[in-house]
């Protein structure tokens, strides 16, 4: 079995319904799909995964771009506009992108 840490939150979440005894048909209809989407997901989830694993520390581009921008000054709102978000939502990645830098 994969590392449960590289798992999908859907594949971790249908493995412990499995775990737990849940039938098939059950956890399809607890996500509106068919008992074959089920069984899917239990044979990728075994799938050993290759390429580059997303790690917490990494910054998410717009994040970088976020910091790059408030670094050189530009305002919450004006970049917001750039993104069609408003300046709180802006306030808030770029916390998050300096709460990821600083662990």
């Amino acid at each position: 079995m994969v590392d449960h840490d590289s798992l999908r939150p859907v594949e971790r979440c249908v493995l412990r319904l499995v775990a737990d005894g849940v039938d098939h048909i059950e956890i399809a209809r607890r996500f509106r799909r068919q008992p074959d989407f089920v069984d899917r997901v239990i044979e990728y989830a075994g799938m050993p995964r290759t390429g580059i694993q997303p790690t917490s520390e990494a910054l998410r581009p717009v994040e970088r771009r976020i910091l790059k921008w408030r670094a050189s000054g530009a305002a919450h709102a004006d970049i917001g506009r750039r993104f069609h978000r408003s300046a709180g939502h802006i306030r808030r990645v770029e916390q998050l992108a300096a709460y990821k830098l600083a662990r």
